[in-house]
Parts: C-alpha cells; sequence; structure tokens
C-alpha cells in the first residue's frame, strides 16, 4: 500500500474511531444528566442531518479544493463539536457541529482515493477503505464504552480529571475522543499532493442545486449504480438503527452495562472483517449483484437477535451477523463507486451516495426514537427493522430482474467544467 493511501486509511479509521467513541460519550452525558432515553437516537440523527442539507455544496467543495486540507478542516470542525459538549452545550447541538464536519469529510476522502489510486486497483483501495470504516463504527463504540465504564475508575484518569475545569465525570472521555481528533488531523498533513486538476465550478447555489439533481437522476437511472445505491441506503439506514437496537437489547435481555453493550457489538467488527476479507478474495465487481440474495438473509437474523438471552449465545451470533454484513455491503459499496467514478465526478456522486443514505438513516431513526417513545416492545421494533431489510432488498432483487427495460433510459454523465 502506498504511504499516501496508507495514510487516508488511518486518518479515516481515527476519525471515525473518534466520531462513534463521541456518540457513546454523548448517551452517557444524557443519561448523567436524566434526559430521556429516546433522545439518545437524534444525537445519531442530528449528526446525519448535514450529509442530507449539505450534499450539493460538500461534492463541490471536494472538486474544487485540495481534498487533504479539506479533511484536515473537517477534523478541525469535528473537534470543535467535542469541546461544545465538554463546555456544557446540549449534545444535539453539539452532533450537529460534528456532523458538518462528517459531510465535508466524506466526499473528500472517497474522492482522494480515486486520485491516488490506479483504476485498476481502485477496487481493492476502495475494499479496505470500507472495511475500516465498518470497522472504526464497531470499534469505536467499543472505546466509548471503555471511555465511559473502566477508565472512569482508573486512578491517572481520575487525577487528570481533577484538573480539567469541567464539572463533569466524563471530562476525561471527551478529552480522549479530542485528542483522536488531533491524531486524525495530523495524518492528514501526512497525504501527499495527488496532482489532480481541480474543476473551477459554481457555488451558486441554483447551479450547486442544478448539478446535484442531475447527478441523481445519472445514478438512480442506472441499473446498477441504482441498485447498489439502493442496498447501500437501507443497510446503511438499518445499520444505524439497529446500533441503537442491539445497545438497548444488551442492556434488556442480557443484563449488560452500556459499556458492556459497547463491547459486545465489537464481536461484530469481528464477523464484519472477516466477511470483507473472504467477499475480497471470492467476489469481483462482475459478480456483485449475486450477492443480494444475502441481505434478504440478514434481515431474517434480525428479528432472532431480541429472543436471546444469554451472552454465550449472542457473541457468535454477533459475529455471524457481522460476518453476512461485510460479505453483503463491500461487494455493494464497491460497485457504487466504480459507477459513481464513471458516471460522474468523484465528489459529486459520493455527495449523492450521502445523500441518499442519510436521508434514510434520519427517517428510520426518526422511527425508532417515535416507536421507542410510544414504549413499543424491542422486539417487536427489531422484527419491523428485519422485514424492512427483508422487503427492501426484495424489490430491488425484482427490480434487478427487469434490468433489460431500465437499460432503455439513457445514462448521461456530467461534463467537468474546465479549469
Amino acid at each position: 500500500m502506498k504511504r499516501g493511501v496508507a495514510s487516508l486509511v488511518a486518518a479515516q479509521f481515527v476519525s471515525g474511531l473518534a466520531d462513534n467513541a463521541l456518540l457513546i460519550v454523548a448517551m452517557a452525558w444524557l443519561r448523567e444528566s436524566g434526559q430521556n432515553i429516546w433522545l439518545a437516537p437524534l444525537l445519531k440523527a442530528m449528526f446525519t442531518l448535514a450529509y442530507v442539507a449539505l450534499a450539493p455544496l460538500v461534492g463541490a467543495m471536494a472538486d474544487r479544493w485540495p481534498k487533504a486540507k479539506l479533511m484536515f478542516l473537517a477534523n478541525a470542525v469535528k473537534a470543535v463539536g467535542c469541546l461544545l459538549i465538554a463546555l456544557g452545550i446540549d449534545p444535539l447541538a453539539a452532533f450537529a457541529v460534528a456532523g458538518v464536519g462528517a459531510a465535508i469529510y466524506s466526499p473528500a476522502k472517497y474522492g482522494l482515493m480515486t486520485e491516488l489510486v490506479p483504476s485498476d486497483r481502485l477496487v481493492q483501495a476502495n475494499g479496505w477503505l470500507e472495511v475500516t470504516t465498518v470497522g472504526a463504527i464497531v470499534l469505536g463504540t467499543m472505546l466509548g464504552g471503555a471511555l465511559v465504564g473502566p477508565m472512569m475508575s482508573w486512578p491517572p484518569a481520575q487525577a487528570f480529571g481533577a484538573i480539567l475545569p469541567m464539572d463533569s465525570s466524563l471530562s476525561v472521555a471527551l478529552m480522549t475522543v479530542l485528542a483522536f481528533y488531533g491524531v486524525a488531523a495530523a495524518l492528514n498533513l501526512l497525504i501527499p499532493a495527488s496532482g489532480a486538476c481541480v474543476h473551477t465550478l459554481r457555488l451558486s447555489p441554483a447551479a450547486l442545486m442544478a448539478r446535484f439533481a442531475h447527478a441523481q437522476c445519472v445514478l438512480w437511472r442506472d441499473p446498477l449504480a441504482s441498485m447498489s445505491l439502493g442496498v447501500t441506503t437501507l443497510f446503511w439506514g438499518a445499520g444505524a438503527t439497529l446500533q441503537f437496537l442491539v445497545l438497548a437489547w444488551a442492556q434488556q435481555s442480557l443484563g449488560l452495562s452500556l459499556s458492556g453493550a459497547a463491547y459486545l457489538q465489537g464481536l461484530v467488527a469481528v464477523g464484519i472483517g472477516a466477511g470483507a476479507l473472504v467477499a475480497g478474495r471470492y467476489v469481483t465487481l462482475k459478480q456483485a449483484p449475486r450477492v443480494l440474495a444475502l441481505g434478504v438473509v440478514i434481515g431474517l437474523v434480525v428479528p432472532l437477535m431480541t429472543w436471546v438471552e444469554s451472552v454465550v449465545v449472542a457473541a457468535p451470533l454477533m459475529v455471524v451477523a457481522g460476518a453476512l454484513t461485510g460479505f453483503f455491503v463491500v461487494p455493494m459499496n464497491a460497485l457504487l463507486q466504480h459507477r459513481g467514478q464513471v458516471l460522474l465526478g468523484a465528489g459529486e456522486s459520493i455527495a449523492v451516495q450521502n445523500f441518499s443514505e442519510n436521508l434514510c438513516v434520519l427517517a428510520m431513526l426518526a422511527a425508532y426514537a417515535g416507536l421507542q417513545a410510544v414504549d413499543w416492545p424491542l422486539h417487536q421494533l427489531a422484527m419491523v427493522l428485519g422485514m424492512s431489510v427483508v422487503s427492501g432488498v426484495g424489490v430491488l432483487m425484482w427490480r434487478l430482474g427487469k434490468s433489460d427495460s431500465l437499460l432503455a433510459y439513457p445514462v448521461l454523465p456530467l461534463k467537468e467544467e474546465q479549469p
């Protein structure tokens, strides 16, 4: 792996680790301050709101300015969100700020990968990026669990917390997350210039919206792009909701603490890594649509989870669920990134992907928070989530089977403006 690519992958992993650790710390802050538990999913919703609202702008920014510098700026914005929680600002508002940084970061990192890696190795490189992204989600959750659990009782952590001006037992946890953002920013500075030409884009609201609307049409009307975009959109929404469902299930059914529930999610990372490696070894880009049926199996596994009441059974179940997900999602992501690069500019295609995926995340988290607010039983929530995945994948499989008719639609890639 080239130095620039290694720095990019490392920076993405550390930044994602901090994002997800911050989520657990913020949830602990809500609990410490006596807030309602159904507000927890809204933390994730506030974080993802910027992906939807700023999608037309951040895609253009990624194609206009040097991407490594843009990633450095994005980590600085995330760090500001972390500091706002430390200063006593409501976590919902602070997560909205951190979400702005994440929205800027995503199209820049994926676009930079296409500039650093030759086309014949792009799928492999994106596979590494996807594995580290998903791994950061789960391992970051584990880190957050450690920061709000065992670490709070360590004498060095207590001594450090005593000298901090913040009046909270979570002050050390917040400073640790802030340090991770600093490491991620430093790694961004190690990424060499790609030498790619930047595009001169008109940044007027009307021009941005027109380009973004056309980019949406290009991806959604292409048979392979729309299939993979539909799959990743559905699974990002379901995955974000499942993260909270697993935390609630582990505490209610398995009797674990928030910290212990976060550790349990680490087993999902083990499975995801194994599934992703197997997919990278045996599934080619041309074969990616064949793994669609696996999405139905994953949807059927979700409701079974809530009936488990033993950690001994839950642990291998988490590994299996992660392996199925890694084997399924990584080829879909690789296919979508390839089609997006062919049909559109790197920044704009990722911005469209982020918009669709995070709009689904917002909708599913809002539904989950609403059902929690009216005290829906956990197993019913899991059933609704699982059947949503099954039905969504089923529709995409049916639609792909009719792809011959979809191919009749013209696919017109955007013409890049001259520098």
